[in-house]
């Protein structure tokens, strides 16, 4: 009797386990097809929410422009469209974002560029030096068929592109030795980003190119892993580098988008009303953060200076020309083309 008890105790909890089990399973498919339908615009969920994640400081100019894109997103859809904001790489860094985003679990995220050479070779041609004439022209290409082009680019790899956001132009800065001529990078480690352009960019003019992610990038300056690195003023002086690198020059060598990116996935599912709010947000977004930049700009020159940093305008045709070959030399023909068709654009 006692047997017969233990296998019904026995037949009772396994009976239970499994039942939990499929519950479980039912509520994540409950959960899931909930989403879906918010997406879609179906079931009784009126309200879409949409989590964009990027590795920028919340004080950065671009991070404002996202807050204004999810402001005039909710005034567009009444309230019934919403966008989540993590900063900071909170959700991850520029790389771990855009898979995110190719496999759905993210919305939108902003990269440079150039983070997105190894998904859209084409986007090499931001992170050539020299390129743009003034920022004028750089504007006018954004805006214009090359630009809107290669914001489509990434659309095989699930990567839709909304806008571009002004990343100013890069500029060399260090701790110790003031860059006043190509000549000055001889044997400096500068921080690049991690791509073969840049790399090949600092090389052309004597540095060491050594690749660090953003957010690490304090530290080893601190470390003395570098002795410098290359962005604009506004992240150089929201990120305070300007605790420890007390050299900045205006060599402006290239001139590198931040790019609003969407999850095609998720793009597809949304109804063609929402699409068009969000692009329309993400548009008003981009001149928004146009004329913060300029303003930005200005502000972080001055804070730079209030904190002992000398700035040094260069020679640009001198550093120009140390790479000049590098234009020469690209191999793809795609982005030959690009460059041919950007140098055409007033």
């Amino acid at each position: 009797m006692k047997k017969n008890q233990s296998y019904f105790v026995v037949g009772l909890l396994l009976g239970a386990l499994i039942a939990s089990s499929a519950f479980a399973m039912f509520l994540r498919m409950q959960k899931q097809d909930a989403l879906n339908d918010a997406l879609a615009g179906k079931g009784n969920s009126a309200k879409i929410t949409l989590k964009l994640g990027h590795s920028l400081d919340v004080n950065h100019p671009v991070h404002q422009a996202m807050k204004h894109m999810k402001k005039r997103l909710a005034e567009l859809s009444g309230g019934s469209v919403d966008v989540d904001i993590y900063p900071s790489s909170v959700l991850g860094n520029e790389t771990q974002c855009l898979e995110q985003l190719q496999n759905g679990s993210l919305a939108m995220t902003k990269t440079a560029a150039a983070a997105i050479e190894n998904f859209i070779p084409e986007m090499q041609v931001f992170s050539l030096p020299y390129v743009f004439k003034s920022r004028d022209h750089y504007w006018n290409v954004l805006n214009g068929e090359v630009g809107q082009e290669l914001l489509q680019k990434g659309e095989s790899k699930y990567l839709r592109g909304l806008c571009y956001y002004d990343g100013g132009s890069r500029n060399f800065y260090t701790k110790e030795k003031a860059i006043q001529s190509p000549d000055d990078l001889k044997g400096v480690k500068i921080r690049v980003q991690n791509n073969a352009t840049a790399i090949a960019m600092v090389k052309a003019m004597g540095g060491s190119p050594t690749p660090i992610a953003w957010g690490e990038l304090y530290s080893a300056l601190a470390q003395g892993t570098v002795d410098g690195a290359e962005n604009n003023l506004p992240s150089f002086t929201t990120n305070k580098h300007y605790e420890i690198c007390k050299h900045f020059s205006l060599d402006g060598h290239s001139r590198v988008p931040d790019i609003l990116l969407m999850s095609s996935k998720v793009w597809e599912k949304l109804p063609p009303q929402v699409q068009k709010w969000v692009q329309q947000a993400a548009d008003e977004s981009r001149e928004f953060q146009k004329d913060l930049w300029t303003q930005k700009t200005l502000e972080a020159l001055e804070e730079a200076k209030k904190h002992g940093v000398t700035i040094y305008d260069v020679d640009v045709q001198a550093f120009a020309a140390k790479v000049a070959p590098m234009l020469e030399q690209v191999e793809n023909p795609k982005v030959k083309d690009l460059l041919h068709r950007i140098n055409e654009v007033d």
